[in-house]
């Protein structure tokens, strides 16, 4: 997907086409455009889908943070001339998309979190990964999802190159510091968007019971298990989980 990238002055995006109800896809701190790419092609014919890139490395140290990637996505948003977007967010795009839409609700029409931080989140465990450990870092990319085979070499090789730069590495803990600080609680009954919720069974990043507490809090919010998976769903059972936000996007009227 990254050959088909837009430039746009300071934004950096795929999207689908340039006509139709715009479903915005939010990636999470180790995540690519690649995450989505299943979900990219289920919906591509039937919505605008848009991913941009987020700027995790290139903000100055002392704006990195959960709510520059927010004021990031306004700005894009704002850049393409969206209204009424569909936002859908993974882990840390999650939290994303609820700071924006806690600050924009009249422009946001549904939101879908999967794996997303704003409540807990459990991003390292104990430990952030060894630089010049490529087997540890294969351990810790494995536990993203249920089966560790999707932990391919181009993954692990990723998150390697990132783990081994000092100006990544820190923006990263800043991110993660500034995700931990800002918990939303207190601002899900306020956010009255539809929601849906796509939750892997077996989550250890952002547990199960992550998920039922952010049912509970949301006013109008559906929440949908999937076995055998981990933090990434949409990666890991592209096909259930394409299938279960299209019924629920017909079941709310967004889809015909």
């Amino acid at each position: 997907m990254d050959g088909n990238l837009i430039t746009s002055g300071e934004y950096r995006y795929v999207q689908s086409s340039e006509e139709g109800t715009p479903l915005v896809l939010l990636h999470g701190l180790f995540g690519a455009l690649s995450n989505f790419e299943l979900l990219f092609d289920h919906f591509a014919g039937k919505m605008r889908v848009i991913i941009p890139m987020l700027p995790l490395y290139d903000m100055p140290l002392a704006q990195t943070g959960a709510k520059s990637l927010s004021k990031f996505v306004e700005g894009f948003i704002n850049h393409m001339g969206l209204d009424k977007v569909h936002l859908l967010g993974n882990s840390l795009g999650g939290h994303v998309g609820l700071i924006y839409t806690r600050k924009h609700p009249d422009r946001v029409a549904s939101l879908t979190l999967t794996a997303s931080s704003g409540l807990y989140e459990n991003a390292f465990g104990s430990t952030f990964p060894r630089r010049e450990d490529k087997e540890f870092i294969r351990r810790k990319v494995g536990e993203t999802f249920f089966d560790p085979s999707h932990a391919t070499d181009e993954l692990v090789d990723e998150c390697f190159s990132i783990v081994n730069d000092r100006a990544r590495v820190l923006r990263i803990l800043a991110i993660a510091k500034s995700a931990i600080r800002h918990n939303m609680a207190n601002d899900l009954p306020e956010m009255k968007q539809p929601t849906c919720l796509i939750w892997g069974r077996n989550d250890t990043i952002t547990p199960p019971d992550v998920a039922e507490e952010f049912d509970r809090l949301f006013p109008d919010a559906n929440l949908f298990w999937i076995d055998n998976c981990g933090h990434a769903p949409m990666m890991e059972h592209p096909e259930q989980f394409n299938s279960i936000l299209s019924d629920w996007y017909k079941k709310r009227g967004i889809l015909d």
